[in-house]
């Protein structure tokens, strides 16, 4: 298993030097500089924009800059922000915590849906559950989340006026755990929604696989009533595959997060990530992109050792995910 271990973490580092060269490129031959829109801002310290570029590191040459990047990075140093002053780790920590609420609520309705829903749909393929799964598919792969997102806002917000349509908490609140509840209604019906035609769609796939097995024939010859073979045998049989789609369907689920917080304010990592983009901020967008890329290659190496255990095959080099 150490050696298995090694040899996904041999292939995983240096896809993510890969992406961090990128994202420093990109952002190194975007038009325009830092200097130029803290002097639009009125920001600047000083009015010499060559003396500011100096200072900022930006009229060293790229790989030089990547690198001296790379080094802070090892050191635990993601830089300081120049919008703010303050180091980018900081800022990106206040973030974190609002994301996982968001994100995770989201996620979690889904999963909460999504399981039952498509495991009755595969039970009873010709019943209500299955029809109401098609539907949900149907809205989720065909409305984009920003569509989604707005219209929920003009329903239950400026229609209806039952729910805020930005922010955290009520501007001046004490920030009360039911005003949190109060203002992530909406976003978070916007990831579940987002997020629970592939769950349905993986779900009632895998049940549909399971019960086909011999086992759950075994079950049905013994004489098992359909609750107990339904929850007992095709819904345990169901578990891996299901985990398998949500930690596979995390890339997607933080892209989505990035345009539901910006659309309703929320401050979490992908609006941080969205104004640091538009700013320049370079350090701040760094710092974001680090976090998302461990996240995800994170997630990767754990579903990688989940299958590594369950299947000698994979750590032996035999089968892959």
């Amino acid at each position: 298993m150490i050696r298995y271990v090694r040899r996904r973490l041999m292939t995983v580092i240096p896809v993510f030097f890969g992406i961090t060269l990128l994202v420093f490129i990109f952002l190194s031959i975007a038009p325009g500089t830092i200097a130029d829109l803290m002097g639009e801002g009125g920001n600047a310290i000083s009015s010499d924009q060559a003396a500011l570029e100096e200072r900022l590191g930006l009229n060293d040459p790229l790989p030089v800059r990547y690198l001296e990047w790379l080094g802070n990075l090892f050191h635990g140093d993601l830089g300081l922000s120049w919008q703010t002053g303050r180091p980018v780790a900081e800022s990106i920590a206040q973030r974190v915590g609002p994301s996982l609420i968001l994100t995770g609520t989201g996620v979690a309705l889904a999963i909460l849906l999504a399981i039952p829903l498509g495991t009755l749909a595969a039970w009873k393929p010709r019943s209500i559950w299955n029809k109401l799964a098609s539907v949900c598919s149907m809205v989720s792969f065909g409305v984009p989340g920003f569509l989604l997102s707005l219209v929920l806002v003009y329903i239950f917000s400026l229609t209806l006026g039952l729910l805020p349509a930005s922010r955290m908490y009520t501007t001046g609140s004490s920030g009360s755990f039911g005003d949190l509840l109060y203002h992530l209604a909406l976003p978070a019906a916007v990831i579940c929604i987002s997020n629970l035609g592939e769950l349905v769609k993986q779900t009632r796939a895998a049940c549909l696989e399971t019960i086909g097995e011999d086992y759950i024939r075994t079950a049905w010859a013994k004489g098992l009533k359909g609750r107990v073979v339904l929850v007992r045998h095709v819904f345990r049989g169901s578990l891996t595959p299901i985990l398998t789609t949500v930690l596979t369907h995390i890339p997607h689920i933080i892209g989505g997060s990035v345009v539901v917080e910006r659309l309703f304010g929320w401050p979490g990592m992908g609006s941080l990530m969205f104004t640091a983009i538009l700013s320049r901020d370079y350090a701040m967008v760094m710092g974001v992109t680090v976090v998302i890329a461990l996240t995800v290659f994170s997630t990767n190496l754990l579903l990688d050792l989940v299958y590594g255990l369950v299947d000698p095959r994979v750590r032996q080099g035999r089968g892959g995910v």
